[in-house]
Order: C-alpha cells, then sequence, then structure tokens
C-alpha cells in the first residue's frame, strides 16, 4: 500500500492502522461497519472495550490524514450510521482504475484486439505483487484481494488473446509458460499456451503440454480438461485451419463444432 500526495509518498506507521486503511480503501467509498472493521483488525484477539479501542484508531487516522492533506477542508474519513466511509475520488485509487481498465478492455476485445491489448498493458503495467504485499489481514481484505487478482488473471488472458489474434505467439511465449506455470488448474492459459506453441511449429509441445494438464487436472481435482481444452487438443492433432496465425482461434474451433 503506498499513499502519494502533493509532498510526495507518505506511509501509515502501525499495522492496526495499515489494516484500518487497506479495508476502507477497498470499501472504495462505501460505509463499512464497525463491527467489521473490529473483526478485520484484531480478529479472535480482539481488546477490551473494543469500541473504544476502534474510535481511538479512527481518530489516529483522521489526524494523520489531516496532517497530509491540511488545507482540506473536511475530513476523508467520516462517521455515519451505516459505519465508517473513506472519501477517494475517481481516479484517486490505482486498484478501482485498474479495473475500470479490464472492464474496458473486455468490451473491446472481440472489436478491437489492439485497443485491448494497450488497455491490458497499461492495466498490468500498474501491478507490484500481491495486493498488500501478501499481507491482506482480515475477511474484507481477503475477499478483495482475491477480486484484484481475479481482474489481474482476466487482464492477462486478455492481453494473451488479443496478442495471439494479431500473430504475435512468438512474442509471448515466455509470458504465457510463466502464466500457466503459476496458474496450473487454469485450463484457459494452457489453451493459449498450446495455440501459441502449435502456431511457432511446435506441435509436439503443444500436445505436451495438453497432457500434463490431464494428468494434473485428473490427479488433483479428479476431474477432465473442459471441453474447450479437449476441442484445442483435437484441432491441433487434425491440424485445424482455424488455427491460422490470425484471428480467433478458441472462438472459430466453437463455429465449427
Amino acid at each position: 500500500m503506498e499513499i502519494r500526495t502533493p509532498r510526495g509518498p507518505a506511509e501509515i506507521p502501525g499495522g492496526l492502522q495499515r489494516t484500518l486503511v487497506q479495508a476502507l480503501l477497498v470499501s472504495e467509498g462505501q460505509a463499512i461497519a464497525g463491527d467489521t472493521l473490529i473483526d478485520e483488525m484484531w480478529g479472535e484477539s480482539v481488546p477490551e472495550n473494543e469500541a473504544n479501542a476502534l474510535q481511538a484508531h479512527v481518530s489516529r487516522l483522521r489526524r494523520r490524514l489531516k496532517d497530509l492533506e491540511p488545507e482540506r477542508p473536511a475530513s476523508r474519513l467520516s462517521m455515519h450510521p451505516s459505519g465508517y466511509r473513506l472519501a477517494v475520488a475517481s481516479g484517486e485509487l490505482d486498484a478501482a482504475h485498474f479495473v475500470a481498465l479490464v472492464k474496458q478492455a473486455e468490451v473491446v476485445s472481440a472489436t478491437d484486439p489492439g485497443e485491448s491489448a494497450a488497455l491490458t498493458r497499461a492495466a498490468l503495467s500498474m501491478w507490484r505483487g500481491p495486493v498488500f504485499g501478501g499481507h491482506a489481514g482480515g475477511s474484507v481484505c481477503q475477499t478483495a484481494a482475491a477480486r484484484y487478482e481475479e481482474y489481474r488473471m482476466r487482464a492477462l488472458e486478455l492481453f494473451f488473446d488479443a496478442e495471439l489474434r494479431a500473430g504475435r505467439h512468438s512474442a509471448i511465449l515466455a509470458e504465457l509458460h510463466e502464466a500457466h506455470a503459476g496458474n496450473p488448474l487454469r485450463e484457459y492459459f494452457c489453451e493459449q499456451l498450446m495455440i501459441a506453441l502449435y502456431r511457432s511449429g511446435r506441435q509436439a509441445d503443444a500436445l505436451d503440454t495438453y497432457r500434463r494438464m490431464w494428468h494434473r487436472l485428473s490427479e488433483e481435482l479428479g476431474v477432465e480438461p473442459s471441453p474447450s481444452l479437449r476441442r484445442v487438443e483435437h484441432a491441433i492433432l487434425s491440424h485445424h485451419p482455424a488455427l491460422s496465425t490470425v484471428g480467433d482461434a478458441r472462438s472459430a474451433l466453437l463455429e465449427t463444432v
């Protein structure tokens, strides 16, 4: 977590204060109940007079925010009947901007692969590692971290799709290998990697990738590959014309079945 101000970057000291800020930020301007914040900050180790303890941290955070923005007329952190709210304007929260870019890329992916690639590339350039540095806190932050991570996965899928449709399969092979290795049960990456390998003249490697995926799914989840993944394997075996160097091979294969 990083806070940027006109005076430069700023930190929120203390683990509990950081957890409080994180929970308020991922709520993206919506109020969050005091009981939820208490559970987020202390979990099962709730202090005595937890309401007073929370209020003390809220007051400390208000003072810190005031120090960071002395010219602001009202505090960003306000109390409402439904809980506490941290005001965040449009464009101020990079996580929200990241999600917006991925959603835009999703909308234009079918009609403008170049724009989709540019949007996802911009979104992925904002990613700096695990959400909250891997220390997500309680259920509120953990749920948000999982949501942001899923958007990152979708951004990668959209980016690889756009590059494959543009015939840049060789250029993304290393990234595809990394994505597949890091997410070995995500079949979409496996499909994309198989197509990229086949288009690069590596049919045997593409089929080996499928066989290893089949064994992994069978041994770890007790399931068979999805119809979509099996369709790509059959297309590679038969040298299906849909596996051309341009266009959306996955959609073309689906339409020919």
